[in-house]
């Protein structure tokens, strides 16, 4: 079966917008970004110097690759890969008990630890960008796909933020007054 391009191109779009936005975030912040790779402790300390300069780049190709037919399928599989790194070292590090480590998922304005529902977050996320490499039906762009896209992108995008800020920060902060009590 194959994704209607509509589908295809909101999913598409979603995913360069989060890949770039975490490539700029750590392009910029490359010192805390090589912080928090070493905190994570899954590379000898050498390497972790050029992955904090080889993963924004890998994700800002990725990022890139999705909005060309012609790289669309072997960037979406680079991003499904990216994903499931991020939420295996996640895994790997919630399993050490070492809950208190920056995700490095935010950029440098906000310091979120490791939780288990990021191993699921990144699961879905690499669903998706195997769902962008699988092949795409052919059918004429219509009016009513541009308002699809036009409406559908800032749904998805106030979507994602809402989930995770709700996962992030809300249930924790309300699980902590609750057991303060």
């Amino acid at each position: 079966m194959a994704l209607d391009p509509v589908v295809g191109w909101l999913l598409a779009l979603a995913l360069t917008l989060l890949l770039a936005s975490a490539a700029f975030a750590k392009a910029r912040d490359r010192l805390r970004f090589l912080g928090t790779l070493e905190a994570y402790r899954l590379l000898p300390s050498p390497l972790n110097l050029a992955a904090s300069v080889a993963l924004p780049a890998l994700e800002g190709m990725a990022a890139a690759g999705l909005l060309w037919n012609g790289t669309r399928h072997v960037a979406a599989v680079g991003a499904a890969l990216i994903f499931s790194v991020y939420g295996f070292a996640i895994a790997i590090n919630l399993s050490r008990g070492r809950r208190d480590l920056d995700c490095g998922c935010t950029g440098p304005l906000e310091r979120r630890p490791i939780a288990a529902w990021m191993v699921a977050r990144n699961g879905c996320l690499a669903a998706v960008a195997l769902a962008i490499a699988a092949p795409w039906s052919v059918r004429p762009f219509e009016s009513t796909d541009a308002l699809t896209l036009g409406v559908g992108l800032p749904v998805l995008i106030l979507l994602w933020s809402t989930v995770d800020r709700l996962l992030g920060d809300i249930l924790p902060r309300g699980a902590a007054l609750k057991g303060s009590r």
